[in-house]
C-alpha cells in the first residue's frame, strides 16, 4: 500500500499544479481581444464637397461679414482637406441652417445600413451573434438611443450587452475599445461590435466666431463599424490584437476641459469652441499619455539610453548651459512599426510627427486620409489604418501605434499587433493607386479666382457679394 502511494504522490502534485497552469492559460487567452474584421464607411459621389460647391455653402451664411469671410477662406486652403470628402445630405439640400433631429438621425441609418451590413456579410456573423454593442456618437443624443437603433434595425438578441456613449470626441473609440476590452476579461468566447461615427446635420455652425467656424472647415461624414472578439478559435481569422491601451484625461483642468467645448454663441447659434489653449492642453494630454504607454511598448535597451541621455545632458547643463545640446528624445521607431495619427488637421499631423521624430512615410497615411476624407472624428483612425493596409504596409507580426485626441481633454493611445498579412480590400480600394498626392493644396485660390496679396490678405471677385 505505502509502495502504491509512493508511486502516485508525484502524481497528486502533478495533475493539480498542471490544472491550474492550464487554467491561467486559457484565461489568459479568453482575456485576449482581437479586432476580426473592419468597415470604414464611404458615402456615394453625389455627397462629395468639391470646393466650388464648399464656396456656395459659405455665401449662404449671412452672418460672415468680410473679416470672417477672409478668415474662413484663408483657412479652407490650408486645412489639408482635398475636393472628395463628403458632407450630410441637408447641406446639398441647402438646410444646413434649419437642420432637425430627424436629419441627424437620417445621417446615422445612411452610415449603419451600409457599413454594418457590409461588416456583416463579409465575417459571416449573424447580428443575433454579437454578445456586445458599444456605440459612440459624440453630438448626438437621441431616445431610444442610437445604440438601441442598431439593435432594432438587425434584430439582435435581447440580451446583448449595450454601451451607448456621448460627448467623448475624437477620442471616442479607443474608449470604445477600453469597455470591450475590459468586458472581455469577465465574459468568454465573446463576440462584440463598435460603431464609430459623428453626426454633422444638427452641427453645422452658421455663426461668425471663427473659433467655432473651423470645424466647418475640417468634419465630415465618415464612420467605421468593428467586430471584436477573445474567441481563442478566431485567432487565426483575426487581424490585429491588442497590445496595449492608455488613456489621459486632464478635465480637472480647467483650461484642457475649455479648450474644446460644444456652446452656443452670442447669436445663439451652436458650435463647438476650438480655443488658442487648445495646442497647449493637447500638448500636456499627449506627453502624459506618452510617460505612460512607452514603457510598456519600448525595449529595454531603448529606455535605457534614453534616461543615460537624459542624465548626461543633466550633468553637462550643471557645467555649461550651451554644452548641454538638444534635449533626450525616445526613438517610438524601436518598439513600433507604423503609427496611425489622429487627423484633428494639418497642423495636428504635423506636431504629432514631430515630437514622435517621424518621417514623411510615417505621417503619409494620416496626411492622405485628411486630404480625401477629411477629419471624420473617432472614426479617422481607421480610414488611417486602412490606407496602411490597401498600401500593404501591414504583415504579420508588425506593431501599430494608434493615437488621437478629444474634448474633456483626453490623449488616449493604443498598439495592436498585425496577426497575419492584409491584403488592403477597403475603403481606399479603385483609387489607392493615385496615392500619395504630392500636391496637397486646396485649389480654392485657382478655381474662384481669389488673389493671395503680399499682406496676406483676400481680394475677393465683384461677382460675389459679401455681407456688411
Amino acid at each position: 500500500m505505502d509502495l502504491i502511494i509512493d508511486m502516485f504522490s508525484p502524481l497528486l502534485f502533478i495533475l493539480p499544479l498542471s490544472y491550474l497552469l492550464w487554467t491561467f492559460y486559457d484565461r489568459r487567452r479568453s482575456s485576449c481581444c482581437y479586432i476580426l474584421d473592419y468597415e470604414c464607411y464611404k458615402p456615394g459621389d453625389d455627397r462629395k464637397l468639391s470646393t466650388k460647391f464648399s464656396g456656395e455653402i459659405i455665401l449662404r451664411n449671412k452672418q460672415l461679414g468680410l473679416y470672417e469671410y477672409k478668415f474662413l477662406l484663408k483657412t479652407i486652403v490650408s486645412s489639408g482637406i482635398g475636393e472628395e470628402t463628403y458632407a450630410p445630405q441637408m447641406v446639398f439640400d441647402g438646410r444646413e441652417a434649419s437642420a432637425t433631429l430627424a436629419d441627424g438621425v437620417a445621417e446615422m441609418d445612411e452610415f449603419f445600413l451600409d457599413s454594418i451590413a457590409a461588416l456583416l456579410n463579409r465575417t459571416a456573423i449573424h447580428p443575433a451573434e454579437i454578445d456586445l454593442l458599444v456605440v459612440n456618437i459624440s453630438m448626438l443624443s437621441s431616445a431610444p438611443s442610437l445604440a438601441a437603433r442598431i439593435i432594432n434595425l438587425y434584430k439582435m438578441r435581447d440580451d446583448v450587452k449595450v454601451y451607448n456613449l456621448a460627448g467623448m470626441g475624437c477620442s471616442a473609440t479607443t474608449i470604445a475599445i477600453n469597455v470591450v476590452e475590459n468586458v472581455f476579461k469577465t465574459r468568454r468566447n465573446s463576440l462584440a461590435m463598435i460603431v464609430t461615427s459623428e453626426s454633422l446635420s444638427p452641427n453645422w455652425y452658421m455663426g461668425n466666431d471663427r473659433s467655432k467656424m473651423l470645424a466647418n472647415c475640417l468634419f465630415r461624414t465618415g464612420g467605421c463599424s468593428l467586430i471584436l472578439t477573445n474567441k481563442p478559435t478566431f485567432e487565426n481569422k483575426a487581424m490585429f490584437k491588442l497590445r496595449t491601451l492608455v488613456r489621459t484625461h486632464h478635465g480637472a483642468n480647467d483650461d484642457a476641459y475649455g479648450c474644446c467645448e460644444q456652446k452656443e454663441d452670442d447669436l445663439g447659434f451652436v458650435g463647438v469652441h476650438l480655443g488658442k489653449n487648445l495646442p497647449k492642453a493637447a500638448t500636456r494630454a499627449f506627453i502624459d499619455n506618452l510617460k505612460e504607454i512607452a514603457p510598456k511598448i519600448l525595449p529595454v535597451r531603448e529606455l535605457i539610453r534614453f534616461m543615460a541621455a537624459k542624465n548626461l545632458r543633466k550633468v553637462r547643463q550643471r557645467w555649461s548651459k550651451a554644452a548641454a545640446g538638444r534635449a533626450a528624445t525616445i526613438n517610438f521607431k524601436s518598439g513600433v512599426d507604423h503609427f496611425c495619427l489622429h487627423t484633428g488637421g494639418k497642423a495636428v499631423i504635423d506636431a504629432i510627427g514631430q515630437s514622435l521624430g517621424l518621417s514623411e512615410y510615417d505621417v503619409e497615411p494620416a496626411r492622405m486620409t485628411l486630404h480625401r476624407f477629411g477629419n471624420t472624428s473617432a472614426s479617422s483612425l481607421w480610414y488611417v489604418l486602412a490606407y496602411m493596409e490597401a498600401k500593404k504596409r501591414l504583415k504579420k507580426g508588425d506593431r501599430v501605434f494608434m493615437i488621437s485626441f478629444g474634448a474633456g481633454f483626453k490623449c488616449n493611445s493604443c498598439v495592436w499587433e498585425v496577426m497575419r498579412d492584409l491584403e488592403g480590400d477597403n475603403v481606399w480600394k479603385g483609387f489607392i493607386d493615385s496615392y500619395p498626392k504630392k500636391n496637397l493644396a486646396n485649389p480654392f485660390l485657382e478655381k474662384f479666382g481669389w488673389v493671395h496679396d503680399a499682406d496676406d490678405s483676400f481680394s475677393i471677385p465683384n461677382d460675389y457679394q459679401i455681407p456688411d
